[in-house]
């Protein structure tokens, strides 16, 4: 289905079509082809990330590709749920608990700068279609996609320039607090021994180091009566195959911190396009110790190595915790929006929505709080349980 295409200076402007039920196999080697030719793009924007365990989490997928001259300049990825589009998400609460973050279309280097905005509008002309949502995306992607907020939640993403303080030392680059903070958790773990990181040397080795980080991490959150984000079966079998893939492309970047010879924790990180993304751990418990800080301890060293290895930024991903702020040196902001078409009818939802949204608030002060905030722990440096996308708004 053609949806429009634009000339201007004697230039033809992209052709906006869409596809229901694509082949993922022909899919995948179209979005890799295309990665070649993109600009910076996420590790989340990435084939690695879409496509794990795509058939499963694309029960009704659209496609929306931009072309020009019969070459593929841009690409999107739905799925369907009623009338609502999920961008890069399946709609469904279990298999979103992956949670995606940094989630944009995927568009070619040199294409036009309103290029995603047109591709996130062409999705309102799938027919039957009231709703869109974007999940962890640019902040300002949204009020760009053409629809009118229903919920729409931001959360900032702190981050570590390296390029900012390359040729310092990391430490001596944050607040006098953090410095004391860290060199005080540094002493107690090196009484144990040397600190250190290390990487699987195999698949085996791999999904080994997995499951232990996946059981330290269950283990500190269930100390405090939650399940933690790898509860249910599809969460591991995605990261068991996800990991799986990413390593053999050299995008993974899961780490042991170990001290004396004795294993801390591991942070499971990716690493794509010069940015390390800090996208879960696990660590060892040390109750009646507070100076045992081994989740912090971990990425210190981490952002260090990635100092060395010449990696652009060390991004924390969404969340306030407050380690993330004190060994941040910038951050980006990121939404969760649901957005309903632009017509009465969405304007006349939209208000009622908010309506009965601000009569919930005063009735109940104590239940507003920010549903994203409380995703990660502070003091070990996990990643906690992901909203839900109905929770995110």
């Amino acid at each position: 289905m053609a949806v429009e295409e634009r000339k201007g200076c004697g230039i033809a402007e992209p052709e906006i079509t869409l596809a229901a039920f694509p082949d993922f196999g022909k899919l995948a080697e179209e979005w890799r082809a295309l990665e070649e030719r993109a600009r910076a793009f996420s590790f989340f924007q990435s084939w690695t990330w879409l496509g794990c365990l795509a058939a499963e989490r694309f029960a009704e997928p659209v496609l929306v590709r931009a072309t020009r001259q019969g070459k593929t300049v841009g690409l999107a990825l739905f799925n369907r749920r009623g009338n609502t589009l999920y961008l890069a998400e399946s709609g469904d609460r279990d298999r979103d608990s992956i949670y995606i973050e940094h989630n944009a279309p995927l568009v070619e280097q040199g294409a036009p700068p309103e290029l995603q905005q047109r591709i996130l509008a062409a999705a309102w002309s799938v027919p039957g279609i009231r709703r869109l949502v974007l999940s962890g995306v640019p902040h300002a992607l949204p009020a760009a996609a053409g629809g009118i907020p229903l919920r729409l939640r931001t959360q900032p993403a702190p981050f570590v320039d390296l390029e900012a303080i390359r040729g310092s030392d990391f430490l001596t680059t944050r607040s006098r607090n953090t410095r004391a903070q860290l060199r005080c958790s540094l002493r107690h773990f090196e009484a144990l021994g040397p600190s250190s990181l290390s990487r699987p040397g195999s698949d085996a080795e791999t999904l080994a180091w997995l499951a232990e980080m996946i059981r330290l991490h269950a283990d500190a959150w269930q100390s405090r009566g939650k399940p933690g984000a790898f509860a249910g079966s599809f969460m591991r079998r995605f990261h068991e195959a996800l990991a799986r893939e990413a390593r053999g492309r050299g995008e993974l970047d899961l780490l042991r911190i170990d001290a004396g010879g004795q294993v801390l924790g591991f942070l499971y990180n990716f690493r794509h396009g010069g940015t390390v993304y800090a996208y879960q751990s696990g660590f060892r418990q040390f109750p009646g110790t507070p100076q045992a800080r081994p989740g912090v301890v971990g990425h210190a060293l981490a952002i260090e190595e990635a100092l060395a290895a010449g990696l652009t930024r060390y991004d924390f991903l969404a969340g306030d915790a407050r380690y993330k702020r004190s060994l941040a040196t910038g951050e980006t902001m990121l939404a969760w929006a649901e957005l309903v078409r632009p017509d009465i009818v969405g304007r006349v939802h939209a208000k009622v929505h908010a309506l009965v949204s601000g009569i919930r608030g005063r009735l109940a002060p104590s239940r507003r709080t920010d549903l994203l905030s409380s995703r990660r722990a502070a003091s070990s440096g996990d990643r906690t349980p992901p909203r839900q996308p109905q929770e995110r708004a």
